[in-house]
């Protein structure tokens, strides 16, 4: 990090407010009073370092922290807010998305998630779809053999012209 003022003043104004809420029990501060708190804290300022220094490989971390701070934060106070592993697979998508965008790499990546995430978070919704895939390669498998016939007549006949 070539510049660190951005990363070390978000860091120290981040702990003073999580201190000073530990500290007073106020009913304003009480979102900053648990673990969580720690990962939105350290993402920000990985986040900010990364816009302010153009030092765009912080966003991915950064990212990463801030999504899983704020995921473990609405999860503990929305109880309706989904508590699902597809919610960290949509955040690393998000992270690899974003990133990808400065640094040039990483959308193959985030759509892969992206991805996963989706068919995570609505597998119920799917089974019909696993069902027919999962029969369509148990076929495949059975059959397999027969991509050798055809691999074979293909190298025998028209290899050979």
């Amino acid at each position: 990090m070539k510049k660190h003022a951005t990363f070390s003043g978000i860091i120290l104004v981040g702990l003073g407010v999580y201190f000073l809420a530990n500290q007073l029990h106020s009913p304003l501060l009480h979102l900053f009073q648990d673990w969580p708190a720690l990962l939105i804290i350290f993402g920000a300022a990985l986040i900010g370092q990364a816009y302010s220094a153009r030092e765009y490989q912080h966003l991915f971390p950064g990212i990463i922290l801030l999504g899983f701070g704020l995921h473990f934060l609405f999860a503990h106070w929305f109880k309706q807010w989904p508590n699902h592993i597809g919610v960290f697979f949509f955040i690393i998508a998000i992270a690899f998305f974003i990133s990808s965008r400065k640094v040039k790499s990483g959308l193959g990546q985030s759509i892969f998630f992206l991805a996963l995430a989706f068919i995570m978070l609505f597998s119920e919704q799917f089974q019909p779809l696993f069902h027919i895939v999962e029969t369509s390669i148990s076929l495949i498998w059975k059959l397999w053999p027969l991509g050798l016939i055809f691999v074979g007549i293909y190298i025998l006949l028209v290899k050979r012209r």
